[in-house]
């Protein structure tokens, strides 16, 4: 978890270092450009971790290692045609649209250019690996690598005036090497557990009856996330359409700030989710319990304690890093550490429906709070500008924090 946390710290120097050089209006070209391709990943990609965690586990405790070859198989398969139908509807989308919204010429060869991360874009089956056999620490050496990297490129785009596509450059090549390391990292893994070899032939006939239930609850919790990340990653775009480029630019910033608290908690659900799935298949009910308890408060207490540093240093911390210019987004950054609190907790009774393989009642909450934030956003972000979609994200974060409780109650 620390190494996580440091790696979003020294992520967060680069794009302050990026923001710094490009001002508000460039920075917030580079944040669509982003936003853009995290949300493709995010809505094409098959989100193949949560699938192989639960029945991998399963297979692991058991001692199956020829099901869990072939589920990892499986995995790894879907990750590759996500990323390059990802890659290749991100560019038939930019081509199509750019008549639409005006798009010019330089902006549209920076967005096609860009487009070209998505092939590297293979986490699903990696992520699986490392969380399913603890290693923790080489999600978090992966993420301090990629993190270093983009500062020292972005110190050096500083120094030298480098611009907006030179800065396009170095996230991409951040990027494209966090990607890669993370797929070392499980490969790695992997051949010390001694699964690597025979991973390439491992046989995927009759998986549905090998693991009962897989494609129900890989479509059915892949729907969700992706529904929920079409709120998360499309925000700073409907900004940009619906406000203007320097506001999505502010936006982001303040996303950048709140994800910095997000990635500790996130942490926190990388141990907690393969335990709840591990607890549940053993029938350790009241282990299980005790660790959805504990977290929720563990995971309040530290937003709570965020909403306040936030609420005292935001100010001061955003002139001394992106600049003055970037003070506009400090009150962004408060009510987005509110949202970020509610999802937090949110998550904790996620992972213990899921674990219990109640994913109908997780996509109906993310339904029906997805709807709820983009009501919200498409009236306030005309009206207010950025702050409405962080108003967005408070409504949508209270309700699914609300139905998920109310559904865990019920069954626990």
């Amino acid at each position: 978890m620390t190494g996580n946390f440091l790696g979003s710290i020294i992520g967060l120097a680069g794009f302050a270092l990026t923001a710094r050089a490009l001002g508000p209006a460039d920075y917030g070209m580079l944040a669509l450009c982003f936003a853009y391709i995290r949300a493709v990943e995010r809505l094409v990609s098959f989100q193949s971790w949560q699938p192989l965690i639960k029945f991998g586990s399963e297979a692991k405790e058991a001692g199956r290692n020829d099901d869990l070859r072939a589920i990892l198989k499986f995995g790894l398969l879907l990750d590759v045609a996500a990323a390059i139908a990802g890659c290749l509807i991100a560019i038939l989308l930019v081509l199509l649209a750019a008549p639409f919204f005006d798009l010019s010429e330089p902006v549209k060869e920076l967005v096609l250019v860009y487009c070209f991360v998505l092939p590297f874009q293979l986490s699903g089956m990696p992520t699986a690996v490392l969380r399913l056999f603890g290693r923790f620490t080489s999600l978090a050496y992966g993420q301090v690598i990629s993190s270093l990297l983009r500062v020292i490129l972005c110190f050096l785009g500083y120094i030298t005036g480098a611009g907006l596509f030179e800065f396009a450059l170095i996230w991409m090549a951040a990027q494209i090497l966090s990607a890669i390391s993370l797929v070392t990292f499980s490969l790695v893994a992997l051949k010390r557990e001694g699964l690597l070899h025979g991973l390439a032939s491992a046989s995927m006939a009759q998986l549905r009856t090998r693991f009962p239930g897989l494609w129900k609850f890989a479509i059915s919790a892949n729907v969700s996330l992706t529904i929920r990340a079409s709120a998360n990653e499309l925000d700073t775009l409907l900004v940009g359409y619906l406000a203007d480029p320097a506001s999505a630019g502010l936006f982001h910033i303040a996303k950048r700030v709140g994800r910095l608290a997000q990635q500790a908690g996130s942490q926190v659900q990388t141990v907690l989710y393969p335990e709840l799935a591990r607890a549940w298949a053993a029938g350790a009910s009241a282990e299980f319990r005790r660790a959805v308890s504990q977290t929720q408060w563990l995971l309040l207490a530290f937003g709570v304690a965020m909403i306040g540093a936030f609420y005292v240093s935001i100010e001061p911390l955003l002139k001394w890093t992106a600049g003055p210019q970037f003070v506009g987004a400090a009150p962004l950054v408060i009510v987005q550490s509110i949202a970020v609190t509610l999802t937090l907790v949110g998550a904790v009774f996620r992972s213990a429906l899921l674990a219990i393989g109640e994913e109908h009642r997780v996509l109906t909450s993310v339904l029906i709070s997805v709807v709820g934030f983009y009501v919200t956003a498409l009236i306030f972000i005309p009206q207010i500008g950025a702050m409405g979609a962080n108003v967005a994200h408070i409504v949508m974060s209270v309700v699914w924090l609300a139905m998920m409780y109310v559904a865990y109650r019920r069954l626990i």
